[in-house]
C-alpha cells in the first residue's frame, strides 16, 4: 500500500509556541488521515521532524509499505537524504528516531516542495497554534464502492489484475458478480478460489441472442452493478439502454485496426504481427451492439519486436492492460467520463 505524506511545523517565536502537522493519502488522492499536534515551546526544526515522526508513524498503522514525504522544509530533506549532517542536539534523537521508523517501509523516500504546496498541512499548523489544542480531522468520507460485474469467456486474468487492484486499493470497488460464458476456463476456477460471486451462463444454452442477454441483464440488475467490466468476453449480447456508457471491453490491440469478429487473443497479435506493425498496445472503451466498437477511454502502447511472436507480444500488451483498464475503471468511478458522440473526454 502507497501512503503520500505532507508534513509541516512550525514555531511562532523560533523558539516559541509550535505546532506540528501531517496529512496522509493514498495513490489515487484520498484523504486517509489529517492531524495536528500543539507541541508547546520549542524550535521550527523539531516541530517539522515531530511532523515527519507522527506521519511515519501513522503511516505505518494504516499498513503503508511505501511512503512518498512532501516537506517544504529543504534542511530536513537535505539531513535525510544524506546532504547535510545533523549537528543540533535538540534535533538528533528525533532525526534517529525517524531513521529507525521510516526502515519498516520497503520503499521510503523524501521531497523538498514549495511552501505553496504543502498548503494544507501549513494550514493544519496555524489551526492548531491559533486554537491551542491538537487538531484530528480524519480520514476523508468514504466513497461507496464500484460495484462491478465481470464477464470473462477465458482464464480470468484481467479479472484478477482488477481484483489485486481492488486489494491494494487503488480501486475503490468491489466485483459484485463474475458471470463467465464458458462452464471449464480458468477463469471459473480462478473466481471460485477468489471467493467471487460466479455465475456459468453459456450461449448455447438460449434459444436466441435475446433469451441470453435477458439472463445476463437480469444476473447484472440482481448484483446491482454500477459498471460491467468485459475481460477477454467473446460472445454478443445486446446492452440495454440504460447500460449505454456503463459496459467497458479490453481489446489487445489500438482499435480501430485488428477488431471486430473473429479478432480475439492470439488471433489478433498474429494479425499485428502479419501487417509489420511496429508499435501495439490495448485499447479500452465503451461497448456497443457491435465488436469491438463504441468510444474510446484509454489505450497504452507497446514497442514491437523483430523476433516477437503472438506468446511475447501478447505478455507486452497485457502488461500495458494491466494498467489502463485500472485507469479506465478510476475515472469512471470518480464521474470523470464526459461521452461526446463517439469520444470519450476526460474532465480533469
Amino acid at each position: 500500500m502507497k501512503v503520500i505524506a505532507h508534513i509541516d511545523g512550525g514555531s511562532r517565536g523560533n523558539p516559541g509556541p509550535a505546532a506540528a502537522a501531517f496529512i496522509l493519502t493514498d495513490a489515487q488522492g484520498r484523504r486517509l488521515a489529517a492531524r495536528a499536534f500543539v507541541l508547546g515551546k520549542t524550535t521550527n526544526n523539531v516541530a517539522e521532524y515531530t511532523a515527519l515522526l507522527r506521519a511515519l508513524e501513522a503511516a505505518g498503522k494504516l499498513g503503508a509499505t511505501d511512503v512518498s514525504v512532501f516537506s517544504d522544509s529543504e534542511l530536513l530533506v537535505r539531513q535525510l537524504t544524506g546532504l547535510y549532517k545533523v549537528k543540533s542536539d535538540s534535533i538528533r534523537a528525533l532525526y534517529e528516531q525517524v531513521n529507525d521508523v521510516r526502515m519498516q517501509f520497503e520503499c521510503f523516500a523524501v521531497r523538498h516542495v514549495m511552501r505553496e504546496q504543502n498548503k494544507e498541512a501549513d494550514r493544519l499548523v496555524n489551526e492548531a497554534l491559533d486554537a491551542d489544542r491538537d487538531i484530528n480531522e480524519g480520514a476523508a468520507k468514504p466513497q461507496r464502492r464500484l460495484r462491478l460485474g465481470v464477464l470473462i469467456s477465458g482464464g480470468g486474468r484481467t479479472m484478477m489484475n482488477i481484483l489485486n487492484c481492488i486489494k491494494r486499493r487503488e480501486l475503490n470497488a468491489e466485483i459484485a458478480i463474475v458471470i463467465s460464458s464458458l462452464s471449464t476456463v480458468g477463469g471459473v476456477t480462478r473466481a471460485r478460489d477468489a471467493g467471487l460471486p460466479l455465475k456459468v451462463i453459456r450461449r448455447r444454452d438460449y434459444p436466441d441472442i435475446d433469451a441470453f442477454s435477458e439472463r445476463i441483464i437480469g444476473e447484472l440488475d440482481t448484483a446491482k452493478v454500477d459498471l460491467v467490466v468485459q475481460g477477454g468476453w467473446l460472445c454478443l449480447w445486446k446492452i440495454p439502454a440504460r447500460y449505454e456508457n456503463r459496459v467497458m471491453n479490453i481489446h489487445p490491440a489500438l482499435l480501430p485496426g485488428f477488431g471486430g469478429k473473429g479478432m480475439w487473443g492470439h488471433h489478433v497479435h498474429e494479425a499485428v504481427l502479419a501487417a509489420g506493425c511496429k508499435v501495439s498496445g490495448c485499447t479500452v472503451h465503451f461497448c456497443t451492439n457491435e465488436y469491438d466498437r463504441g468510444p474510446i477511454i484509454v489505450q497504452r502502447t507497446c514497442p514491437v519486436s523483430d523476433d516477437d511472436t503472438a506468446d511475447t507480444l501478447a505478455e507486452r500488451v497485457f502488461e500495458q492492460e494491466c494498467m489502463a483498464y485500472p485507469q479506465a475503471i478510476r475515472w469512471f468511478a470518480e464521474d470523470r467520463l464526459q461521452v461526446e458522440g463517439n469520444r470519450v473526454k476526460v474532465k480533469p
